[in-house]
């Protein structure tokens, strides 16, 4: 098929090079922003006398009729089109005649495909937000139905303070949140239209961008043609949001896969979210989740990947960026794919209240407690270290938790010890003394679980 740019050559293009240059195989994914953003200019040319009312009508009518049969599979898009715009441009005119060849008018390929590229990313955007606010709406519902599930918190993978799983679940919610408002910040900092840069100096056509712009829900047209049709920040800001995104993702994953072992037993996975062992039938495996962990590498790779892409490209546009689109399509079904799944094995996953509760007291996870409750009676805090360093000792030696001790042994420790220290440190005591915000005590936890209710309320998706 002949190109549309194809007048200042004299011979067809080596077939190889052609195909290497094409992007329809992938940039057919925005058709829909592809004919939404060309009817915006249509009705913009309209508008300044540029095109008749009459050519408007036509070609806004045959772009209609090219999104319908797209939609409807009765127009196919194949790879004999060098690019979506190609495809819709060619298509227009085989259907509508002379008028079609006017769209492009006033416009070059550089500031169309910003324009498409904006709009997908915009949607993409929108359609994440809204899947990380319901990972953050089941975790809600978690926290508080767990205020009073204690489980040992650790540092270094060793079993350091209780919490409990509703504090726990609260550190991821507060990460999801703010991933939330980088997506946020994110559209709101590109949501400014190329349309009408031309291929780098605007045009010589009386074009009213800010028409165009308010057309396709922009909050402006963008201020310089030269960054209109060469920026790819927002991309890369997308990419490094998904990144982190995927790492919040892996680092959950990570803690459901210890959870899930046999040695913490904290979490049983529901069968759909699980498999089996094609030799060892006693296996249950959270695939989903070592995919989500596994998967995150992906998305790293594609922010490093468009980096490195743009770290050398002078002004203004540069074929080199056309390397975008794979990169951020993939990244963005690889997160969207996570999020689902993962949101879904967590509202369906039973956590073992017992053996979390267990663990926490046979980990001397009261530790600190008892350091504490020895200061409250008058003795200097290092020196209080010391004798629960001993006292632990002790416990160990006799495969006891401190609260199983008897007095007797606790004052050959420290005579300082009395009946009171048993309810010291108990494992509710220990949970909901601490009262400080962001602590794990309930009078706490209901506090910031009745902000996170209230934020969500506040803030639907985009």
């Amino acid at each position: 098929m002949a190109q549309l740019w194809g007048g200042r050559f004299t011979k067809e293009t080596d077939q190889l090079v052609y195909n290497f240059n094409a992007s329809i195989s992938f940039d057919q994914k925005f058709y829909k922003q592809d004919i939404k953003g060309s009817m915006a200019h249509v009705r913009m040319l309209a508008k300044q006398g540029i095109l008749s009312e009459a050519e408007r009508d036509v070609i806004l009518a045959g772009l209609q009729g090219i999104l319908a049969d797209v939609e409807s599979g009765k127009l196919v898009i194949t790879e004999e089109y060098e690019d979506i715009h190609s495809f819709v441009e060619a298509n227009l005119i085989d259907r509508i005649g002379d008028p079609g060849k006017k769209l492009h008018t006033g416009r070059s390929r550089n500031d169309q495909v910003a324009l498409d590229m904006k709009l997908y990313t915009r949607d993409e955007v929108c359609a994440i937000d809204g899947l990380v606010r319901e990972l953050l709406v089941v975790l809600q519902r978690l926290m508080e139905a767990h205020t009073k599930t204690v489980m040992p918190g650790f540092t270094h993978l060793q079993k350091a303070q209780p919490i409990t799983l509703s504090h726990h679940l609260g550190a991821y919610f507060e990460m999801f949140k703010r991933d939330r408002e980088r997506l946020s910040d994110i559209y709101e900092r590109m949501n400014y239209c190329p349309l009408g840069a031309g291929a780098l100096a605007g045009t010589t056509y009386p074009l009213d961008r800010t028409y165009t712009a308010g057309l396709l829900d922009f909050a402006g047209p963008t201020l310089n043609s030269m960054d209109s049709v060469s920026d790819r920040d927002y991309l890369i800001e997308l990419l490094s949001a998904l990144s982190t995104i995927m790492m919040h993702l892996s680092r959950f994953s990570e803690e459901v896969i210890i959870w899930n072992t046999n040695e913490y037993r904290f979490v049983e996975i529901d069968d759909a979210y699980s498999t089996g062992s094609s030799i060892m039938p006693q296996k249950k495996n959270p695939d989903i989740a070592e995919l989500v962990r596994g998967k995150t590498g992906r998305v790293y790779g594609a922010l490093v990947s468009l980096l490195t892409t743009m770290k050398g490209l002078p002004l203004a546009y540069n074929k080199d960026m056309q390397e975008d689109k794979e990169l951020t399509f993939d990244a963005i079904d690889t997160v969207k794919g996570c999020l689902a799944l993962f949101t879904g094995m967590l509202d369906t996953m039973k956590f073992n209240q017992a053996e979390m509760a267990a663990s926490a007291r046979n980990g001397f996870t009261n530790a600190t407690d008892a350091a504490d409750y020895l200061v409250n009676h008058g003795v200097p805090f290092r020196d209080a270290h010391g004798v629960i360093g001993r006292l632990v000792l002790y416990c160990i030696e006799q495969g006891k938790a401190i609260e199983e001790l008897t007095l007797l042994e606790l004052k050959n420790i420290s005579p300082v010890f009395e009946e009171d220290l048993y309810e010291a440190v108990s494992m509710e005591t220990c949970v909901n003394k601490r009262l400080t915000l962001g602590a794990p005590g309930r009078e706490m936890m209901e506090q910031v679980i009745g902000q996170n209710r209230h934020w969500l309320l506040e803030h639907p998706a985009l």
